[in-house]
């Protein structure tokens, strides 16, 4: 899953929020790490992201994804299964969505020093374009793709057929949100069993 649904999966607290983000920003070992409840946010966010790789709701949307971006099917399902957590976000959460997001941007603001140097370079374009606000548009979906494709471009030194990947999910629109609404519940339950 992507930024959304790890930080809608965090407890209600500021470290925990940061660690649930943190998990894409720190590899390795949670040794160094003093602040418990950010490591066990961290590792929460990994315990997501493996329960969900082995999810058949999300195997099965993998599928769906043609041969020309197989590669980069797990991405473009994580993103996608963003948009659809805002889409429905109703039926997850009693807050409003913009409201949820607000104060995620604010916590991460407040507590910037806590966030690796990278994290700290792009939060204020990340609030200021609203990624998190963007993703219940698919315009928003594919810009984050987008954006996706040109790191990976930059780190790889070549093109990325991930650009323009925004067709994969409207070309299986229906079939994605169902599994999402098949497969969140779950998470939502293998994250509260995990305390």
């Amino acid at each position: 899953m992507n930024y959304l649904a790890h930080l809608y999966l965090a407890q209600d607290s500021d470290e925990s929020i940061i660690g649930n983000l943190l998990g894409d920003f720190i590899k390795g070992s949670l040794e160094n790490i003093e602040n418990r409840e950010i490591a066990r946010g961290i590792t929460t966010h990994r315990k997501v992201d493996l329960y969900t790789d082995r999810h058949e709701k999300i195997i099965e949307s993998k599928r769906l994804i043609s041969q020309k971006r197989k590669r980069f099917a797990g991405i473009i399902i994580d993103v996608s299964f963003d948009h659809f957590l805002s889409r429905n976000w109703s039926l997850y959460s009693e807050s409003e969505l913009k409201d949820f997001i607000s104060d995620i941007y604010t916590t991460l603001t407040n507590h910037k020093n806590l966030l690796p140097p990278k994290l700290q370079m792009f939060l204020p374009r990340m609030i200021e374009e609203d990624w998190l606000g963007s993703y219940i548009h698919l315009d928003g979906i594919g810009l984050t793709l987008d954006r996706i494709s040109r790191r990976i471009a930059r780190r790889f030194k070549r093109g990325s057929v991930l650009h323009g990947a925004v067709e994969e999910i409207e070309s299986n629109y229906t079939t994605l949100e169902e599994n999402f609404k098949e497969f969140f519940p779950d998470v939502i339950k293998f994250v509260d069993e995990q305390g």
